[in-house]
């Protein structure tokens, strides 16, 4: 796509975050909108910065990702201010002019000190949304400080659930450079390298560093699959590489993909299990329809993995009694999955436009979705079925021990366990898996 395209789809969305924010300020009572874009943190007793990250609210008008000090100033009916943060700096490289398919679209002023953003910003009544280090005071315009009014916050985030064209451009790029990376990370496994050998081929082959990664990788072979949020990058090639579980994204533009595969190495019974999740990970993908409420997805997953333990003679119990007793929250402890797009976890996932929380299903304290699903609206599928030991011990001395095989449940627990995550669209009509798509086309 050439920059005149792009350009035509990226007005479309800013014509988008136009209409939003001006309904956002108008139910709120604000004559502007101002969004920082945050400042760079420093560690403790040190001279170095943190890896910086926008406020997602101001990369959702402009792809800058590396640019703190900056602002965004909207007042309706006028063309949106950017005030851009350039530096004099010999210490490190300032960022170059702003460039590319979007500049045409904005009021950009250059800025060489932090403070100077202030005779930049709009008077009077404004909503202004940023981290509280990102105010700006004692300046001789007057004191700009985040104020981030909870009605039209809400607004806007309920919002952000709904893509535009041009979002889901960035995001179906984001899935593309991600499987370049899960393919590169599948061949490391099999080549029976480390947890950090296998990071290094997925960076190498989506060419991002670490800091550009939308979230850490989690990379686990064997047990470590298991663990649910698993940190490390073990450096050690084990003695017998069983099974391995990479989660691992990529991100264009501030959207990012979120990606999870399980692979055994040989085939067998955790390669059976694997199969078996697959196919009613798909499933679940094709219920990501218009007006499908995700806590039934939720549980229709549960009930579905359940039907998986009893055939694989893990768990001798109807599934629904399985879900009923909460014997498959065992196995599956998450949500099925959440929102994505600026942010990984993307926000508005469990309030409705007027900021009310939608309950989650009694009993399942970490879904992360819980809204009836719209056009234009991005999830993740994520089933899985995992040997936690701390889980299983309960399990073990609980009323349903008995229905349990515990001799395949120990032979199968040095294989961790398996997750399988989409990024699924909801359209119209049938949904668009981007994922399954990008892998397709590699």
């Amino acid at each position: 796509m050439n920059d005149a395209a792009m350009s035509s789809l990226y007005a479309e969305h800013l014509a988008t975050l136009k209409q939003r924010s001006d309904a956002a300020l108008a139910k709120a009572g604000f004559d502007h909108l101002v969004i920082a874009s945050g400042v760079e943190k420093y560690q403790f007793l040190d001279d170095r910065p943190y890896p910086f990250k926008p406020n997602p609210h101001f990369k959702h008008w402009v792809p800058l990702q590396h640019h703190p000090h900056s602002w965004i100033a909207y007042t309706p009916g006028a063309k949106p201010v950017l005030v851009y943060f350039q530096p004099d700096d010999y210490w490190h490289v300032p960022p170059a002019p702003p460039e590319g398919f979007w500049v045409e679209h904005f009021d950009i002023r250059i800025i060489r000190e932090p403070h100077e953003a202030a005779a930049h910003l709009p008077k009077g009544k404004a909503a202004i949304i940023g981290e509280p280090d990102a105010a700006l005071e004692g300046s001789a315009q007057g004191n700009v400080i985040p104020n981030n009014p909870r009605p039209l916050i809400d607004a806007l985030h309920y919002q952000r659930g709904y893509k535009t064209a041009y979002e889901l451009d960035r995001m179906r790029r984001a899935q593309r450079k991600a499987v370049k990376g899960h393919r590169a990370a599948e061949a490391a496994f099999r080549g029976g390298a480390s947890e950090l050998e296998i990071h290094r081929a997925y960076l190498e082959a989506t060419g991002h560093g670490d800091l550009d990664l939308p979230y850490t990788n989690i990379i686990g072979l064997n047990a470590h699959a298991a663990v649910l949020h698993y940190q490390y990058q073990s450096p050690e090639r084990p003695s017998k590489s069983l099974s391995f579980l990479i989660d691992a994204g990529a991100e264009v533009d501030g959207y990012a993909a979120d990606i999870t595969r399980t692979y055994a190495m040989h085939d067998g019974e955790f390669a059976d299990l694997i199969a078996a999740v697959d196919d009613e990970q798909q499933a679940l993908c094709g219920m990501v329809r218009d007006g499908a409420d995700y806590r039934d997805l939720h549980l229709e997953c549960h009930l579905r993995l359940g039907g998986v333990l009893r055939t694989a003679g893990i768990v001798d119990m109807d599934p629904g009694a399985m879900v009923a007793e909460g014997v498959t929250r065992t196995f599956f402890p998450h949500g099925l999955g959440h929102p994505i797009g600026l942010q990984v976890h993307d926000v508005g996932g469990r309030h409705d436009a007027e900021g009310n929380e939608i309950p989650r299903p009694a009993g399942h304290p970490y879904l992360r979705n819980t809204r009836t699903l719209g056009p234009g609206m991005v999830v993740t599928i994520e089933p899985g079925i995992y040997f936690i030991p701390t889980l299983l011990a309960k399990l073990k001395a609980g009323p349903h021990a008995r229905a349990v095989d515990w001799d395949k449940v120990e032979a199968l627990t040095p294989y961790g366990g398996i997750r399988i995550e989409d990024d699924v669209v909801c359209t119209e009509g049938a949904p668009e898996n981007l994922t399954r798509e990008a892998f397709g086309a590699a």
